[in-house]
């Protein structure tokens, strides 16, 4: 049976409907606002498989070509593999809802998003994160929902939810909140170094705006009616967890405070092996369940060592940054080159100049668009001790890669004032605790070293959480560990004047406003103590671009004059370009930016293009080619396709009486312009010209 619900979001209409679509998956509902629709669909096998110990949910989002009435390109003309916007969509759905099944629910689960009709003004992103938790609703699958995203801006000081492209385009901060009703869940976004009391506001903000929206799918689960599935409890031999804690736990006290990382992994794995062999005779086939008890002591230990004794696996407090060093200018054929190193995580970051033709094109179902800054993240296996035959990007890669993309394009200068395509490319050759972070940091030193200049140097800080009762301990700079064990994870990353980009994940409830509030004014402290270490490499962008960096010109020329550069099938423009060797960009205001390592070559494409839109100017002396004579007078090139002419009577002091008495075709002859007609005609003289030299004009 159809049921459907409506509710408002930041001004808008969103309206959820079940039983219509897709009805044979476990959940399934439409979203809808305006012209935008999403069908999200929730299925999850009957049981777990056997000896199945984690849980495997996967989330798929994918935005159909005819949703927006477009046909796909490449030659098969269908949907092909997922663009960087739709992996990090399904991020943006799967991030909430994970922590949301019950712990002992194995079941394969998939949620589908599918974009089946788009508009320009309602995101679909937003619409299938409130579809995801819906479907669940609806569905007999074990949820403890429902949550809702919504996107949230600030225009001249006023938060607005849900905005407008128009409304975004003015916008100081950009970020999108997934929340339940007492808890936030998700947020990740960027600003324009606004304050962290800002964008703490903004994110309480977004979740008393999506109180209507959770009340809705509350309704919508009331009319489907559907019951849940029973959940067989999780029997924990406790006579068997006991002997394992009897073998184990003194050990595993001494191992989780290992300082280093590998060391204190291998020595976990030691024990476990240990207790494995120990127990091998009368717990035989039972190496999973003492890996969990092993799991659960380090949790225990961990979190109650810093909780109660303020101090961390590797020995610092809660507020230490680890060891930084930073070196930039040591790779010699890259444009600019930083190696940022945090204790046991490290980046080796490169910065690219390039010019137009760099950019990256996007096609999407709102059209094609272009894209000057870039960022690529990698993660290569070796980073962590370890081998993989999956070397290309997945949706890790590409989610770092867009958050440190996002916190330093901010400080990104406008192309008017820089007309390069950048790209910057962060490689993590050791990893224990926030990449990503150390990627913003790599990213801003390697831009400085390029010569980009960038309005303000930004450094990244990924902050942890351990919340045991009212007990709290606010970790600054977490280890992978750490991250592991805690209750939330966030990342923050600014300028010392304010916020570019945050991530948080929250794996609990209770984490209240003021905790928030304290989190990030320990960020900022981080933040501003990384910033300090950072400018011992460089503290401002290069005066000079590298030797090996395309040199960019701009000149400007009439709008009307294009044509004449671009030449019949762009005959003249590839012409200047294949003898100069130069790249020319051309836009259709005017300008045009010239491109090359050859300063000549530069010069001399500049020359060619000045010669074909030049225009004559009444009492300028030009030095002329004749290419035609006529019985009345001889016709003189003075820029390549412009000619005027001489008249007989211009062509000497004396009376002349043929113009072949002068003048022939291909002498080369000084004249002056005399007159400019309402046709555009140029009138020259050969006359005016006499005993002048060229410089004289």
């Amino acid at each position: 049976m159809e049921h459907s619900v409506q509710a408002e979001l930041g001004g808008r209409t969103v309206t959820i409907t079940t039983g219509k679509m897709a009805k044979q998956a476990n959940g399934a509902v439409v979203v809808s606002c305006g012209d935008t629709m999403v069908l999200v669909t929730a299925v999850a096998a009957k049981s777990a498989k056997e000896g199945q110990d984690f849980f495997p949910l996967t989330v798929n989002y994918q935005e159909k070509a005819y949703a927006g009435g477009k046909i796909p390109g490449g030659f098969f003309k269908r949907e092909g593999r997922p663009s960087d916007n739709e992996t990090l969509t399904c991020r943006l759905i799967d991030r909430p809802i994970r922590p949301l099944f019950p712990e002992n629910f194995l079941n394969d689960t998939q949620i589908m998003a599918t974009v089946v009709s788009a508009d320009k003004d309602n995101d679909p992103g937003i619409l299938s994160m409130i579809g995801a938790s819906a479907a669940l609703e609806v569905s007999d699958i074990p949820f403890f929902g429902p949550i809702a995203g919504v996107k949230v801006g600030r225009v001249n000081g006023e938060f607005i939810a849900n905005p407008s492209a128009e409304q975004l385009e003015q916008s100081d901060l950009e970020i999108v909140v997934a929340a339940s009703r007492d808890a936030i869940c998700m947020v990740e976004g960027g600003a324009a170094e606004v304050s962290e009391e800002v964008m703490l506001e903004a994110v309480f903000f977004g979740q008393a705006s999506i109180q209507k929206i959770l009340d809705a799918q509350t309704e919508l689960r009331t009319k489907a009616g559907v019951s849940k599935r029973e959940i067989q409890p999780v029997v924990v031999d406790e006579e068997f967890k006991s002997r394992v804690k009897e073998l184990a736990y003194a050990s595993m006290k001494e191992a989780v405070r290992i300082k280093s990382k590998m060391d204190r992994h291998n020595r976990i794995d030691a024990i476990r092996d240990e207790v494995i062999a120990a127990l091998s005779e009368s717990y035989e086939g039972r190496e999973k369940a003492i890996k969990g008890f092993l799991g659960d002591f380090e949790y225990e230990l961990v979190r109650e060592h810093i909780i109660k004794d303020g101090e961390r696996i590797d020995g610092r407090d809660t507020k230490t940054i680890r060891p930084i060093s930073t070196e930039v200018n040591l790779l010699p054929r890259a444009h600019g080159s930083a190696l940022f190193t945090r204790g046991e995580t490290q980046a080796l970051v490169a910065a690219t100049l390039g010019t137009s033709i760099d950019e990256q094109r996007i096609d999407s179902l709102y059209g094609e668009s272009k894209k000057r800054f870039i960022l690529h993240y990698n993660f290569p296996p070796f980073s962590v001790g370890e081998t993989s035959f999956r070397l290309a990007p997945g949706r890790r890669e590409i989610g770092h890669g867009a958050l440190a993309e996002r916190a330093l394009e901010r400080v990104i200068p406008k192309h008017d004032d820089f007309p390069y395509t950048i790209r910057i490319v962060s490689d993590t050759l050791e990893s224990n605790g926030s990449s990503s972070m150390a990627t913003v940091c790599g990213g801003s030193l390697s831009m400085m070293d390029a010569g980009i200049p960038i309005t303000s140097p930004v450094a990244g800080i990924a902050m942890g959480l351990i919340k045991e009762g009212e007990d709290v301990a606010i970790l600054s700079d977490i280890l992978g560990d750490e991250d592991h064990l805690g209750d939330m994870d966030f990342k923050v990353a600014g300028t010392a004047n304010g916020v570019t980009a945050l991530q948080m994940d929250i794996k609990i409830t209770g984490v209240t406003k003021e905790i928030m509030k304290t989190a990030l004014a320990q960020a900022r402290e981080g933040r501003l103590h990384i910033l300090g270490k950072m400018t011992e490499s460089i503290s401002t962008p290069r005066t000079e671009l590298s030797a090996y960096a395309p040199r960019i010109t701009t000149i400007w020329i009439k709008s009307d004059k294009i044509r004449d550069v671009i030449g019949s099938g762009g005959k003249t423009i590839r012409s200047i370009t294949e003898s100069t060797g130069v790249t020319i960009d051309i836009e259709d205001s005017g300008k045009i930016n010239i491109a090359s390592n050859d300063k000549t070559a530069c010069d001399k494409a500049i020359q060619m293009i000045r010669d074909l839109t030049a225009e004559a100017e009444e009492g300028k002396l030009y030095m002329g080619t004749v290419k035609k004579v006529m019985d009345f007078g001889a016709f003189v090139e003075i820029f390549p396709g412009t000619d005027g002419l001489v008249h007989i009577s211009e062509l000497d002091t004396e009376r002349v009486k043929n113009v072949t008495d002068v003048l022939n075709e291909g002498d080369k002859v000084l004249v002056k312009c005399i007159g400019i007609d309402k046709q555009g005609k140029i009138k020259l003289s050969r006359k005016e010209a006499l005993g002048a030299s060229l410089g004289e004009s």
